[in-house]
């Protein structure tokens, strides 16, 4: 995984590194220089314009300048407000001899909180240097920025270059190692080999009880959910499913034809629910069930009582927000997938602008794992038994393609077939529930799409149909990063 650090954390990693400031920006400058010939495909006769401030920032983007130099760049490095009235001026059509095949941002960086005046972007690409100045590196807030076509990092990520608007304004991130010791970040950034490496593999004599679910999803008014919630555990590995949806007869139960329906007739269902649940080895909760007081006090009865690893989703959140207490009775592991607003209901507010240190909160707070939506989906949860805070796992593999009706029941049988699997440790659960939302969100780019596609909405049925296709493309880009 790739560490990520708040700007905080990294000054310290910074003030701790066994070599001098000087070492550090000789390396991180010629990380910049590569990356800036890589981008212009070559350097003779190239024309570079490096705004470069007063701290190290700068002082990196002067090193890349020198580098480029030698090799046969023209450079201009400037000041910040100088780049600022020279783009303006090249950018308002006036005489100038200002023909830049690239422009590196190297003004201010993390070290920036507000705006610069960078509110017309350069014509030609932008490599912005540790993070487009402007962004703020903790949120992600965007103060007026350069949008660069690839950012230059060092030593781990910052939140701002994973959350938007951020992540947008920062292009391709690629991380440099200058020699900083980040290892004991407490957020990291899923990979897929990560994801391979965390996703249970089918066992030689598994049978269909080996790994089953129990979805309690869908309800009168909204029988699709349970199916979607079914489809995507089974085409993610549950050998067995079995849905109930709270109101509906057996037969009246929407589902694949290969997931077994159970009754839940109207009024005090949670106890028929929870019959032979023992058996089971994860259980899906709200997907649809609906959140009339009944729905919520029975949803909530069956949170607390049930013996399986239990994911909890949609208006299973709202029971858990009516019924706190719900949760303070379970024993096994818990999962709580809210987006925003469900995420102000369990918490009392909204998530706060640096959504790691939210959803970690709220981790620690609700003993939970708990995942937080986004186009940054952000997992959070102990790291393992002796941990005094959570540790966030950052997934970034979706795209606003996943923002369909239904995503989040797929996202939930995926994450019930994962932990089904038998994960019941504290880093296990995190783990795997981070890397099981990665799977989810590669359904979004998997490489089998034309390219028209990543214009278009991805139905929630189309991502099942894709899961198996992705599974087989994490082990494929997982060995190709390993080299096997």
């Amino acid at each position: 995984m790739i560490p990520i650090v708040t700007p905080a954390e990294m000054a310290a990693i910074d003030a701790a590194a066994p070599e001098g400031t000087d070492v550090l920006v000789a390396r991180a400058g010629a990380a910049v220089a590569i990356a800036a010939r890589r981008l212009m495909g070559g350097t003779y006769g190239r024309r570079v314009l490096v705004a470069a401030g007063k701290g190290n920032n700068g002082a990196d983007g002067r090193v890349a300048a020198a580098a480029l130099e030698r090799w046969g760049v023209r450079c201009r490095v400037v000041t910040p407000p100088e780049a600022l009235e020279l783009v303006g001026t090249a950018n308002s059509g006036a005489p100038t001899s200002a023909a830049w095949d690239l422009v590196i941002d190297a003004a201010y960086g993390t070290g920036l909180r507000g705006s610069w005046g960078a509110d017309r972007a350069p014509a030609a690409p932008v490599l912005a240097v540790d993070i487009p100045s402007g962004i703020d590196a903790l949120t992600g807030e965007d103060h007026g920025c350069w949008p660069a076509a690839v950012t230059v990092t060092f030593g781990a990520l910052k939140p701002g270059l994973l959350l938007h608007p951020g992540a947008a304004a920062a292009g391709d991130v690629e991380l440099a190692p200058i020699g900083l010791d980040a290892s004991g970040a407490m957020s990291w950034l899923v990979t897929d080999a990560d994801a391979d490496a965390s996703l249970p593999a089918a066992e030689p004599a598994a049978h269909k009880w080996r790994r089953a679910a129990r979805v309690i999803a869908g309800s009168p008014q909204m029988r699709g959910a349970g199916h979607l919630v079914c489809a995507a555990a089974q085409q993610a590995g549950a050998g067995m499913v079995v849905v109930s949806s709270p109101g509906l007869r057996a037969a009246d139960v929407a589902r694949p034809a290969e997931a077994v329906a159970r009754d839940l007739r109207p009024g005090e269902w949670a106890g028929p629910a929870l019959e032979g649940i023992e058996r089971f080895d994860a259980a899906v909760i709200g997907p649809g069930i609906g959140t009339d007081p009944t729905a919520s006090a029975q949803a909530a009865r069956f949170i607390a009582d049930c013996p399986v690893p239990l994911i909890v989703d949609a208006d299973g959140l709202t029971a858990l927000a009516d019924h706190p207490e719900c949760l303070h009775e379970r024993t096994a592991p818990t999962v709580l997938t809210p987006h925003d607003g469900e995420f102000a209901k369990l918490t009392g507010g909204p998530p706060a602008a640096d959504r790691f240190e939210a959803v970690r909160r709220a981790a620690d707070e609700l003993n939970a794992v708990v995942l937080l939506k986004g186009p940054t989906t952000l997992v959070a949860g102990r790291a393992g038994p002796g941990a005094d805070t959570s540790a966030v796992l950052a997934a970034a593999s979706g795209t606003a393609r996943l923002a369909t009706a239904g995503s989040g029941d797929v996202l939930s049988g995926v994450i019930a077939a994962v932990l089904s699997a038998g994960a019941t440790e504290p880093d296990a659960v995190l783990s795997q529930t981070a890397a099981a939302a990665h799977w989810h969100g590669r359904t979004a780019s998997f490489g089998g799409h034309e390219p028209a596609a990543a214009l278009t909405p991805l139905t929630a049925m189309h991502q099942v149909e894709l899961l198996g296709a992705v599974r087989a493309g994490l082990a494929a880009s997982a060995a190709e990063m390993s080299g096997t």
